[in-house]
């Protein structure tokens, strides 16, 4: 197997927060409590003070939830005793996504296999930890999540589930999955190849079945996968956690004002200095959702008072509520991760580029709120390259930064790439003739006048850049004739850079997994170490391409 490390900054689209994040954190280090290092990770433990009563409450439900989504009901022994560890007084490291069908992009697994990692890496230096996975069930945005891309043979196939009137605004994790759910199975699992194949679609036909939801769906087939790796899921919607929470949600309601000017200044300060802010704030903001008559809806405030769509309430009515009935408040991006690590001893959460980005504002929520706030760490990054995508790189003569460089690079290394070998090899001593024919006037130019030296080499420049475009012209007239190219460009950007971006936020994971198995989840936890730049991780810091 081997791996290339490629830097963010070399990728496309990459934000200038998050690569002065990765390479330069001293620019952006008032954003955050802590660096993204071991060391950072370590002052974040130092900060937890964590109650003895919460604890045993928290694992109560972590034991319940877990059981439930397990096989048969019954923990592996290795989570089984990270819920006695965490029982314990263990910290944790978080991370989360939403419930997307059939586990959605596979940066969701990247994420968990992250947070294993810096489990460990955080009790191996002494501070003990387990991995935490924060199913994001309250988000209502179901067009998000009902769909998985998978590369078949034939190409990129979505799979989806209708979207239906009656689950608009609902929290995704609740909706469940209708009759049609064991078509879908079966029409995707027939595209499953390779010898973990079979294996795959049993986990898929135990977990996405019809009287599950969304949630319960993706944590059972989550809990499957990752058997053996001692991550535990957190279903949110729980009510018993929206109890906990309530103390958080009512100092929200209390200090919204405060909160809201707060982040308007950080958002101004992050523009200023040539920064975005992910998310935005406006006049009417608050940090938190209202469920009306099961519906997520927006809790805004204008003129002193508080709407949640056509209903108006004061302030004491809603911090009554949070008291009396938290199940109504869901909190938003801004407060969500101060709710997490109002619930666990936090001491490091695995972010994606957009998380570390509204980090830098929630910064000023945990300020206020919780007094404290973990390390923030990128999850690890791969672009996972298959045998025969490895193939048609090489016979192109491309690396996979020419792939995430874009379509017109990449199709233009490839005509030139495309000519028969005859007709190659005549290009090939063109260009070395061309090339020796200039040179031999450079000794006689340069004594008739120094300055005719530059000329030269601008000459030359310009007729090896028309004998290249020359070249690519002809690989086109050799195209349109067969089509070649266009199907070898079309199966590495299915694979490589499905939808012009990187593979991890579009592709599923599962297939990948039938033809490779749990193998190559253990091959990308080893890649996988998230604290420390300076370790010499291959995944650290950098996107990875992995060729299995």
């Amino acid at each position: 197997m081997e791996s290339q490390r490629i830097l963010f900054r070399e990728i496309p689209h990459t934000s200038t927060l998050l690569s002065t994040f990765l390479d330069d954190f001293s620019r952006v280090a008032a954003y955050y409590a802590h660096p993204p290092t071991a060391a950072g990770v370590s002052s974040a433990a130092r900060q937890i003070r964590y109650d003895a009563s919460l604890r045993h409450a928290v694992a109560d439900i972590l034991r319940e939830q877990n059981q439930r989504f397990a096989p048969a009901g019954r923990l592996d022994p290795v989570a089984s005793r990270n819920l006695d560890r965490f029982a314990n007084g263990a910290a944790t490291v978080l991370t989360g996504q939403q419930v997307g069908l059939f586990t959605g992009p596979a940066f969701s697994f990247y994420k968990a296999l992250s947070a294993v990692r810096c489990a460990e890496e955080t009790t191996q230096r002494g501070a003990d930890a387990i991995p935490i996975f924060w199913l994001a069930t309250e988000d209502h945005d179901i067009a998000e999540v009902n769909h998985a891309f998978w590369n078949t043979r034939k190409g990129l196939a979505r799979y989806e589930l209708p979207l239906r009137e009656e689950d608009a605004g609902r929290g995704v994790g609740s909706v469940p999955l209708d009759g049609g759910i064991a078509d879908l199975v079966n029409s995707a699992g027939a595209t499953l190849e390779g010898p973990f194949a079979g294996d795959i679609l049993a986990a898929l036909r135990e977990s996405y079945a019809d009287g599950e939801t969304y949630g319960t769906a993706f944590a059972k087939l989550l809990s499957r996968l990752l058997a053996g790796r001692g991550i535990l899921l957190v279903d949110p919607s729980d009510p018993r956690l929206h109890r906990l929470a309530a103390g958080i949600y009512q100092k929200a309601l209390q200090s919204s004002d405060e909160l809201r000017e707060g982040l308007f200044e950080r958002s101004r300060e992050l523009e200023r200095e040539g920064f975005h802010a992910q998310v935005k704030v406006t006049h009417e903001t608050t940090l938190l959702f209202r469920s009306m008559s099961g519906v997520r809806v927006p809790l805004r405030t204008r003129d002193g008072a508080f709407l949640a769509g056509d209903a108006e309430f004061s302030r004491a009515q809603l911090v009554s509520e949070a008291e009396n009935r938290p199940e109504l408040f869901t909190p938003n991006a801004l407060l969500r991760p101060v709710v997490q690590d109002s619930l666990f001893p936090t001491v490091a959460y695995i972010g994606g580029p957009a998380e570390i980005a509204y980090f830098a504002q929630a910064q000023v929520v945990y300020q206020k709120l919780l007094g404290r706030m973990p390390a923030i760490l990128p999850r690890a990054s791969f672009t996972i390259v298959e045998p025969p995508m490895a193939r048609f790189l090489g016979q192109y003569g491309l690396g996979v930064r020419d792939i995430l460089a874009g379509r017109q690079q990449m199709r233009s290394m490839m005509e030139q790439r495309s000519l028969p070998s005859d007709l190659a090899g005549e290009f090939d001593t063109g260009e070395r003739k061309l090339q020796d024919l200039l040179r031999s006037y450079g000794e006689p130019l340069a004594r008739l006048d120094a300055t005719l030296a530059d000329a030269l080499r601008s000459t030359e420049e310009k007729i090896l850049h028309q004998f290249s475009q020359l070249k690519g012209k002809v690989g086109r007239a050799l195209n349109f004739r067969s089509g070649v190219l266009d199907r070898h460009e079309r199966i590495l950007l299915d694979s490589l850079y499905p939808n012009g971006g990187l593979q991890e936020r579009t592709l599923c994971a599962l297939p990948m997994l039938a033809e490779y198995g749990m193998e190559l989840l253990d091959i990308l936890t080893g890649l996988a170490s998230v604290t420390d730049a300076t370790g010499g991780a291959p995944g650290a810091w950098t996107h990875c391409a992995v060729f299995v």
